[in-house]
């Protein structure tokens, strides 16, 4: 598999148009290398280790004891405090492993710098895999002339940088002086520089809040649309049903409530004190057929007024026969019925005309 590597140029000097020296590595053989725009290099968003230029590569090594890995955090920052020229809170300082003499290597960086790193690097597009110094590109053993440093790696964690060049070189006697493209193959070390840029945990966390974010969304509109299309569906089953109940109650001057209405029409007629004068007769009427059979043929007029019914007898018919329980009946749904000298009278069993005294 192939690793890109980049070299910087200065981070307050960077742009998307740098020219930038670059490297493929297979199996840790420099296949390619060249000098491009940084924006060529990620058109398809490769995956690079970038190196630091010299000039933002600020290195050196301290002998620790054996500590914790919070302790030696902590004995880290307190030496870099003496070293730092400047603002120590403004500097990104990092550091690798104790190795077995007992030295650290240590290295800082503007956090401004850095922060423009990360800016460009998400412009180009280019995925950040690591950013180390400038010597950590070399390998082991060997040392490279880089804008006038003098660049040499000692082991796998450590690594120095010489800015008078030439005249370091002298002494450098165990390390081999490297031209391109062996200068790119070294293998890379085990810290760096590239936690301050959190490019990795932003990218991982960075993407999945994207896609929470989405999935929220189309769960919003998804959620919004079954609402809208719920609220269709009842205005047209209300609408249904209004239909329904002015076909079925034909004398209800408007419906806002069509179930509730409907209901309150249903037990007015089943109580016989539906609003509407004309289902009140038909009320009426039909009681009068089911429950005094012994009217028929003897009626000789009907008047319906303040809510009753009364049936008028022919000459012939003024005392038809009574016997039978229809007056039980009548007062099972709620009704009663009176005698007098013209006929009956039918209405609510509140309302209607008691009996005469020695009526049957």
């Amino acid at each position: 598999m192939k690793r890109l590597r980049i070299g910087l140029p200065p981070l307050d000097q960077l742009t998307v148009d740098s020219v930038v020296t670059f490297a493929w590595l297979e199996r840790g053989v420099v296949v390619a290398e060249g000098q491009v725009p940084l924006q060529q290099l990620g058109k398809k968003r490769q995956a690079a280790d970038c190196f630091l230029h010299p000039r933002d590569s600020l290195l050196t090594s301290l002998e620790l004891p054996p500590l914790p890995l919070a302790k030696t955090v902590a004995a880290v920052e307190c030496a870099a405090q003496a070293l730092i020229l400047g603002a120590v809170e403004q500097m990104h300082v990092a550091h690798g492993p104790r190795e077995s003499d007992g030295r650290v290597q240590v290295a800082w960086a503007p956090k401004a710098g850095l922060s423009q790193l990360g800016q460009v690097l998400a412009q180009v597009p280019l995925t950040l895999r690591g950013l180390y110094p400038a010597p950590f590109a070399l390998p082991v053993g060997t040392a490279a002339l880089h804008d006038g440093y003098l660049l040499s790696r000692h082991s796998l964690q450590q690594g120095a940088v010489h800015p008078l060049g030439q005249q370091a070189l002298g002494e450098q006697l165990d390390a081999q002086l490297v031209d391109a493209p062996q200068r790119w193959s070294g293998a890379a070390p085990a810290w760096g520089l590239h936690s301050s840029l959190n490019q990795r945990a932003s990218g991982g966390w960075g993407r999945a809040l994207a896609c929470v974010a989405v999935a929220t969304a189309i769960w919003a509109v998804g959620l919004n649309l079954y609402a809208a299309r719920q609220a269709d569906e009842g205005l047209r089953l209300k609408a249904l049903m209004s239909q329904q109940v002015r076909q079925a109650f034909p004398a209800l001057p408007v419906v806002l409530n069509p179930l509730q209405q409907a209901r309150q029409q249903l037990a007015a007629r089943q109580a016989g004190t539906a609003a509407d004068p004309g289902e009140r007769f038909s009320r009426l009427l039909q009681l009068a057929g089911n429950h005094l059979p012994f009217m028929v043929g003897s009626v000789e007029n009907l008047t319906f007024e303040q809510g009753r019914l009364h049936l008028g007898f022919s000459a012939d018919s003024r005392n038809p026969a009574v016997d039978g329980d229809w007056q039980a009946a009548l007062a099972e749904a709620g009704f009663s019925a009176a005698r007098d000298e013209q006929g009956w009278t039918l209405g609510p069993a509140e309302t209607a005309i008691a009996p005469e005294a020695g009526d049957e």
